[in-house]
Formats: C-alpha cells, structure tokens, sequence
C-alpha cells in the first residue's frame, strides 16, 4: 500500500511539473528568446613571439590532447620564378618533404616519420611556402629535429624528383579533360592576361626542373628570419620558444634572396561572351562564369560588398541567384556568386552555375537580371538580417581551436592585414544598412564590364531551349558577336588560332 500511493504521489508530481512546462514554453519557436550571444576575441599580443633570428611564432596551448602542430610560412612563391621555369616552385615545395635530407635518405625519412606516428608536410604556392609538423608530444623532439632537419637541408632525392616528375607529366595530358578545370582556367586568362596566376607548366618546363634549380630555390629564400611560425598543442610556452630557437640556430644558407614585390595583373578585361567548345558523350551540361575584377582587400567598401554579395549569390540558398536559377526555374542544382577581395591587388567578382546545354543562355541572363535588379533597389529587411546575422554568428569559428587561433593571427601578419580588423569585425558588419548594400552594388557591380565564358557543347548550347526561345547567347553577346577561345594543346599549353 505505501509502494502504490508513494507511486501515485509520484505520477502526480510529475504530471505537475510536466503542465507547468507546457504553460512555459513558447506557443511557436519564433517566440523562442535566447540570450545575447556574448563572445570577445582574443588579443594576437598575448600568444606573439619574436624569435633569437628574428621569426615572429604564434603558441597557443591546448591540453586537451597530447599532440602539437607546429606550421611555418614564407615569402617564396611561383611569382618569383620566370614563365620557362614554371613548376620549379611547387616541385621544390614538395620534394623538400618526399625528397629526405643531408642526414637522411628519403626512405629513411619516411620510415622514421611513420614510427614516430609524425606527420610532416612542405609546400610551395603562388605567393606563400609552408610546412609543418604533427605529432604525439612524447614524440615532440624527434619529431622537431626531423622538421628542421628537413627546412635547413633538403636532400632533393633524385630518384623521387623523376618519379613525380613521371606523375605530373602524366597529368599535363589529362588537362582538357575536366570542364571545371577549363573553366577555371580559361576565366583567369580571361580576367587576368599575362600573370603568374596565368602561366601554366608545360612539358618543357617540367624537364627543366634540376636538383639543383631545387637546390638553388631553397637557398635563396628559405630564410629563417622572414618565416611566421604558429604552434598549438599540448606544451608549455617557454619550453617551445626555446626549442624553437634551438632549431634555427644554425645549418642555414649563408645568404638569401629578399622578396620581390608580388606583382600586380595590368591586364584589362575585354567584355564579351566567350565560348569555349568541349564536347561529350557522357555529359549534356556546360559551365558558365560571369565575372569581371573587383576590389582589394583593404577597400573601405569590403563588408558592405561581402554582404551585398550574401544577398547576391553568397548565400547559399537563401540568395538570389541561388533562388532564381536552382528553386524558381530548376535550371541548375547549384548558382552561386563570389566578390573575394584581393590580398595583394584586386581580386575578382565571379557568378556561376552549370547547367543543360539547352538552358545554359536563360540561366546566365536571369544571373545577370539579378546583377542589375540588386543595382537598382533596396535589399529587404529579412534579406539584410539573413547576411549580416550570419557573418555575426560565424564570428566565433575564426578562433574555434587554438590551432585557428594561432593561424589567424600569424596569417594576418604575414598579409598584413590591418591591426584592429577582428576587433571591429562584428560592428563593421553590423553598421552595414540597405542604403549602404546598394551603394555597394552600384559602386562595384559593373554589368558593361560583365565577361560570359561558356565551356562544354557549343553548338548545343548556341541550339538553346526551343520552348524558350528569346533566351539565347547571341542577344547575350549583342552587336560584339560570340568570341570563341581554342583549347591548347594539353602538353605544351600552346593556343591554336581561333
């Protein structure tokens, strides 16, 4: 009798409790109220460090796992080679890792690697190389000698230089292949003419490449006092600053080379449509950019064209194009737009999608009917709300781990990037109103300047959608006429005539 009514008393309690609840919860989930979302970034001054060479490295401890990353950057690029040589730098990058070192044979270097469970990695790119070190902290100073030993003293292995060398000769023929790769491609040289991003390998540069032109790369510009280290992980931050100063203490190259300036395109974009014919049996779409240049990272304009952009095509599918092409009209399962400022000069604006050959015209020109249609009036509340909410709330991730922590900071000094950006980041994008978003538009949205490059079945493509037929790449090209761009042979990257 007293289990029953103890039960009973039980139940009724919970009953209770369960329609209070139900008198407290909201009636709808837009009457949720959550609490201000408060979050302060950290400041970089707190993790900087100069080193004995004059290094600048970032640490952030993490004690959660027994492991540490340990990156470094450096001015040292594709820009600085000339077109002839074009490959050197990425070959150098990679076969600094693959190629071991003085002291070690590249098998040895990786069988080392792989007991130690160490991961290493080198790189070189079109403006930045790198390299980095992970590893079980009881493996750390192994692990760090290793990488070290691997910046200061390339072995360059012969062997492993022609095996790559084979594999990217290999991949030269295969460059026509892709129609995203031809897009991308032929876009640039559209937009940027003759420019380091623009210069593409060839056959005859690939066997140019030497030990030695590797050799003589690495030493003119892998100098420890222009490199940017970040470190995060489980350690104490004494105790690496002082590894750290012991690795670069000694064994580099007497003399470097000091960074040229990166060099910016003075190439003119020609407006037009472009149409590039690649045909196939198995596919019966095309690929469409719609772009012309844009601005530099350091223009005033930056968020209020980033969430113009949102807006625009940036936004997934809450944005306009994405809603006109993909949910509207069903002529694509993605469109998209993308203004990424430039670091270094101006970067691009582009607009995208791939679609049926037959409705390749309508998409493009609903893409740049929403170009103009932003230039000429206001966004919407909910559509400005929707932007800037979302560049608020993404704030956070910049500084998830502290390995982001230490890489956004480094990466800012590396580029320069003005001292107080994250400190007003949230506010910046905050103040952004309508009247602002449409400044932006007509500001930097310029659809005479607008370049059409189309890759896949031209003649398809140009055939068009017979039920619609006041869509067409003709009356998207007007009096100029379509303009039609060759495919290079694959190899020697040489044009034929149009």
């Amino acid at each position: 009798m007293r289990r029953r009514t103890w039960f009973k008393a039980a139940a009724g309690g919970a009953l209770a409790t369960v329609a209070r609840a139900q008198e407290e919860l909201p009636k709808h989930p837009s009457d949720l109220v959550f609490a201000k979302l408060a979050y302060d970034p950290p400041d970089p001054a707190d993790y900087r460090h100069e080193l004995d060479c004059g290094a600048v490295a970032y640490l952030v401890e993490d004690h959660q796992l027994p492991l540490a990353t340990i990156s470094m950057t450096l001015r040292a690029g594709s820009y600085q080679i000339p077109a002839e040589s074009a490959g050197l730098a990425s070959f150098t990058g990679g076969q600094m890792r693959s190629g071991g070192t003085a002291t070690r044979s590249a098998r040895d270097f990786d069988e080392e690697a792989a007991f130690l469970a160490t991961r290493l990695s080198s790189s070189v790119g079109s403006t930045s190389g790198g390299a980095s070190v992970n590893c079980l902290v009881q493996n750390l100073d192994a692990s760090l000698a290793m990488f070290f030993d691997m910046l200061k003293n390339p072995g360059f292995d012969v062997e492993r230089l022609e095996v790559s060398r084979a594999q990217t000769l290999q991949g030269l023929a295969r460059r026509n292949d892709r129609l995203d790769r031809i897009l991308s491609r032929e876009f640039s040289r559209l937009m940027r003419g003759t420019h380091f991003t623009t210069v593409q390998s060839t056959q005859a540069s690939i066997q140019s490449i030497t030990r030695e032109g590797m050799q003589a790369f690495h030493a003119e510009r892998y100098d420890p006092s222009r490199m940017f280290f970040t470190v995060s992980g489980d350690f104490d931050t004494a105790d690496m600053l002082r590894r750290l100063n012991e690795g670069l203490a000694d064994g580099w190259p007497a003399e470097t080379v000091e960074p040229s300036e990166i060099p910016a395109p003075t190439h003119q974009p020609e407006p037009g449509v472009y149409m590039v014919n690649k045909t196939s049996r198995d596919v019966n779409q095309s690929h469409v950019a719609i772009g012309h240049l844009g601005i530099q990272r350091s223009h005033p304009d930056a968020f209020k064209v980033r969430i113009m952009n949102s807006v625009l095509g940036g936004g997934g599918f809450t944005s306009r194009i994405m809603v006109r092409v993909r949910s509207d009209e069903g002529l694509a399962y993605s469109a998209y737009s993308q203004f990424q400022p430039g670091t270094y000069y101006p970067g691009l604006f582009r607009a995208g999608f791939q679609s049926r050959n037959a409705t390749c015209a309508q998409a493009a020109a609903i893409v740049i009917e929403e170009i103009d249609r932003i230039r000429n009036g206001k966004v919407t509340a909910q559509e400005l709300d929707t932007a800037k909410n979302y560049l608020v709330e993404i704030f956070p991730r910049f500084f998830a781990t502290a390995g982001q922590v230490a890489g956004t900071f480094a990466n800012d000094e590396f580029t320069n990037r003005e001292k107080d950006h994250w400190k007003h980041y949230r506010d910046r994008v905050s103040d952004v109103s309508a009247d602002d978003v449409l400044e932006a538009a007509q500001q930097h949205l310029h659809p005479d300047k607008l370049v059409v490059l189309a890759v896949g079945d031209k003649e398809a493509m140009l055939a068009g959608n017979a039920d619609r037929p006041e869509f067409s790449f003709e009356s998207l090209a007007g009096s100029a006429g379509i303009r039609s761009i060759p495919l290079p042979d694959p190899v020697t990257m040489e044009y034929p005539d149009a």
